[in-house]
């Protein structure tokens, strides 16, 4: 199981940092259970907000010593790094357009990284950053957390394993509400910066939850797009960028998907949705029933299968803490993503082999891959909708 403690694994505790996650921030709260949950990251610095005075009293919060509470990412990034017990990692949990660069500073330093998604704000910067990464040796992981739900694991084993033949056709939906309204115009600091083409880049909702989606379906088939049709849409006036998208995907062989992701869906609050099709049969999995996968094989019942039952693959069961009707949901699967990536790390710092099943955990190339997307997104919407070739991550 993922849930084995440092000792059991080999591998004492990884000593880490933060950027960004300060007070009142959602995602940085979410990565931080996420990283101590299998007991194999200790947060011990961190530079949590821009603001000097924000970053020390978040710094304080979390009960960080004072003299490794930083006010600057770069600066973090060289005392750490010239500390006997510096960090070992760094979890950037940043809007989008500091991602490269924080990530770079850590890399240049020595210093493993774990990325929140989008990897970048542009697909030219999450190339460099992706150079830089390969140059340095280092592991760049990226947060793609429903790549850590243990029947997501199981799906991918499945349609890998050919259960349900030869694909032909993925499905793929995004749907949230928390946009319907201009929310960004009273101040919601989450809404403001992700519809900043600034801080966000070229994308809204394709690029926060669109490449959750297509990731998702990336994984679990092992196919990426080479064309796209989208087209995007701002449906809340005054917006710079969308908050919806619909897209058309021609995949390799004759696979042909689609992909429909919306943040003003009333409704709905976080309807990940995944279905593949193939030749002999079919899967679904949801994001807001994690535990379950639905099988269905032409001419037979549908199955259901559930996260701890007898008879699922190795990738699933590594992946699972509990046993059945005790339910794993959205933390836990950030926290598989963590315990891969630390057992990554772990086994490169310790000379040693890592755990085959830890590989999948999405990376620097799996961010570029998603950013290619989200490129080709763009230019297709703004001639639109013509079919636009996905570049090779």
């Amino acid at each position: 199981m993922v849930a084995a403690s440092a000792a059991e694994a080999g591998s004492r505790r990884l000593r880490l940092g933060m950027v960004g996650g300060g007070r009142g921030a959602f995602i940085g709260a979410v990565h931080r259970m996420a990283a101590r949950l299998d007991d194999r990251f200790e947060l011990v610095a961190g530079a949590l907000s821009a603001d000097a005075a924000r970053a020390a009293a978040s710094a304080a919060d979390l009960r960080l010593a004072p003299d490794r509470a930083y006010a600057d990412f770069r600066a973090m990034a060289q005392a750490e790094a010239a500390r006997p017990d510096g960090i070992e990692a760094v979890a950037i949990v940043t809007p989008n357009h500091l991602h490269v660069p924080v990530a770079r500073a850590f890399l240049a330093a020595g210093i493993d990284v774990i990325c929140d998604k989008p990897l970048a704000a542009t697909l030219a910067e999450a190339r460099a950053l992706a150079a830089t990464a390969r140059a340095s040796g280092l592991i760049c992981a990226v947060t793609y957390n429903n790549t850590g739900h243990a029947m997501v694991r199981q799906a991918r084993a499945m349609v890998q394993g050919g259960e349900i033949g030869a694909l032909r056709r993925v499905q793929v939906e995004y749907a949230q509400d928390w946009l319907t309204v201009p929310i960004e115009s009273d101040g919601q600091k989450q809404a403001a910066w992700r519809l900043d083409p600034v801080q966000a880049g070229i994308g809204g909702c394709i690029a926060d939850i669109g490449t959750h989606a297509y990731n998702l379906a990336a994984y679990v088939t092992g196919l990426t797009a080479d064309a796209v049709c989208a087209e995007l849409s701002r449906f809340v006036p005054g917006r710079r960028l969308d908050d919806d998208a619909a897209v058309l995907l021609r995949y390799g062989e004759g696979v042909r998907g689609m992909l429909w992701a919306s943040q003003v869906a009333p409704g709905n609050d976080n309807a990940l949705t995944l279905r593949v099709f193939g030749a002999r049969g079919g899967i679904a999995w949801a994001q807001e029933r994690p535990d379950e996968l639905l099988v269905t094989r032409h001419g037979a019942p549908q199955v259901r299968l559930v996260r701890g039952g007898a008879g699922l693959s190795d990738a699933a069961t590594r992946a699972t803490r509990l046993p059945p009707g005790h339910p794993e949901g959205y933390a836990e699967a950030f926290a598989t993503v963590y315990a891969d990536a630390a057992e990554l790390i772990g086994a490169r710092r310790d000379g040693r082999p890592p755990d085959p099943l830890a590989t999948t955990v999405p990376t620097v190339a799996d961010g570029v891959a998603a950013m290619c997307f989200v490129a080709a997104c763009v230019a297709s919407s703004e001639a639109g909708g013509c079919w636009t070739p996905v570049a090779e991550a």
